[in-house]
């Protein structure tokens, strides 16, 4: 049975360690004794995973075989080589952040009603999407430092979401929906997100 799997990358197809440089389509094979963030070629069932470990800039499907060794969010394989492959910006990863801040700032505002500073975030956030101009990206950071006061005064995980959306750092994906109140099904919501937009990036050959 071929097992897919997803690996985050950074620009142009090279792996966060070492700098070594991927072909689409061709095998790799590591040597020696395989062992789980030391030697061997690692991916995850799932983007999000994936993303916890490599600022992402390209995202891989790749195809892996040989022997294997397997944690809760990792996988460690002797045998890797990618399948198909796509661009990942920060505009990407700035969407994915307001939309897991979008899973729970409800929660947020019932609880603390007159504390505005997350969705504050969220609206700065995506009007930097929509217009990324300087201007927008520092009163993005701006709300940012501002939700992330709120998130520390009420330690509410929807704060954090939205923080991490407005500040648009290369990370702000995978904190945001790692954050979305720790529910399995929120991060799903998230997971189901990202396979839709990949069906948007941009393919490369």
């Amino acid at each position: 049975m071929t097992t897919y799997l997803w690996k985050a990358m950074r620009k142009n197809l090279y792996s966060r360690y070492k700098k070594k440089k991927w072909t689409i389509g061709k095998w790799y094979k590591v040597k020696g004794e395989l062992k789980m963030c030391d030697n061997g070629f690692h991916a995850s069932e799932k983007v999000l995973d994936a993303m916890q470990y490599v600022p992402m800039e390209c995202l891989a499907k790749v195809e892996v075989q040989g022997n294997h060794e397997e944690q809760s969010d990792k996988q460690c394989w002797r045998e890797m080589k990618i399948v198909k492959a796509w661009k990942w910006g920060k505009k990407d990863s700035v969407a994915l952040s307001i939309y897991a801040a979008e899973l729970v700032i409800k929660n947020f505002e019932e609880e603390y009603p007159d504390d505005k500073r997350p969705r504050k975030a969220i609206q700065a956030a995506k009007k930097w999407l929509k217009n990324p101009t300087k201007k927008n990206q520092n009163a993005a950071r701006s709300a940012a430092r501002s939700a992330a006061l709120a998130a520390r005064s009420a330690a509410w995980s929807a704060a954090w979401s939205a923080a991490w959306s407005a500040e648009s750092v290369a990370w702000s994906a995978t904190w945001s929906a790692e954050s979305v109140a720790w529910s399995a099904a929120n991060l799903d919501k998230c997971e189901t997100w990202i396979q839709r937009r990949i069906k948007k990036l941009e393919e490369i050959k």
